[in-house]
């Protein structure tokens, strides 16, 4: 493991906690979820590589391991944090995936930083293309109802709110989907976020409109989501940017909620593969 620079300014500076498998394989970067960090991804980093991959994983600024600064909680710091760690890492030829929030990183760094590094584009459980419900986004499943009595509540009882959330990430109907041992290791991962980060990431991924975003994708992409994702579901975003972006590919897991990657951890890690091959 190791800490990161990502410049921002002169004042600015923060580092970024990042795990990296090392080796020669092409390398495969993942993009955790809010309000987790690169631990997040355990049942995918062996798997990939074992299977001859280069696996990188990071926390993003304000959460897990990494610096915890003030500000740059918007995705246009998100993708210049992205493009440090491939900079510093030297990554070429590789692939982003986002999960959920990380969803978001991967349709703006294509925008801002282009795909000179980029081999394709993975987006798991993913927020794009626009999560609000808008005028002019009435597909968009986050009402504002919804996204103010999470704000509140994350703003009354942090830990209750995490706890509660954590829960529903890994629920299908009311119920979990996942060992408790599981919800619980999230839940561990969301209290070392800082509050202030947790509430303008919240803020973040609930407002960015990522429809022209995706308009940039132009490497081989795919989508994987569950088809009882309840906390970003399908038809409103999963199955909108699959829509958007011209031959991508896309995977639907049945019976997983949000957490799909731990879930139905073989299922993906199958999928996530046999398109890294091609």
């Amino acid at each position: 493991m190791s800490e990161i620079t990502a410049h921002h300014g002169l004042l600015t500076d923060i580092d970024l906690h990042v795990d990296d498998t090392g080796g020669s394989g092409r390398p495969v970067v993942l993009i955790h979820g809010w309000p987790l960090s690169g631990e997040s991804w355990g049942h995918q980093v062996p798997a990939l590589e074992s299977a001859g991959y280069r696996v990188v994983t990071y926390d993003r600024r304000g959460f897990g391991r990494s610096d915890k600064p003030r500000t740059g909680y918007d995705y246009d710091t998100f993708a210049d944090d992205l493009q440090a760690v491939l900079e510093t890492l030297d990554l070429r030829d590789a692939t982003l995936v986002g999960f959920s929030m990380g969803g978001g990183e991967v349709a703006r760094y294509l925008t801002r930083h282009g795909s000179d590094r980029v081999h394709s584009v993975v987006f798991a459980a993913a927020v794009p293309p626009y999560l609000a419900q808008t005028e002019d986004n009435p597909e968009g499943p986050l009402d504002d109802a919804t996204a103010d009595g999470m704000k509140q509540g994350l703003t009354d009882d942090e830990k209750s709110f995490y706890h509660q959330f954590t829960t529903d990430f890994f629920s299908v109907n009311g119920s979990l989907a996942v060992p408790q041992q599981e919800q619980a290791e999230a839940e561990r991962l969301a209290n070392q976020a800082d509050h202030h980060a947790a509430l303008k990431a919240m803020e973040a991924f609930a407002t960015t409109d990522f429809r022209e975003d995706l308009t940039h994708v132009t490497v081989p992409a795919l989508i994987i989501h569950g088809d009882s994702d309840s906390t970003v579901p399908f038809e409103g975003s999963g199955k909108r940017t699959h829509e958007a972006i011209a031959g991508s590919e896309l995977h639907v897991v049945t019976g997983a909620p949000h957490g799909v990657n731990v879930s139905h951890a073989d299922e993906f890690n199958r999928v996530l593969i046999d398109f890294l091959k091609r």
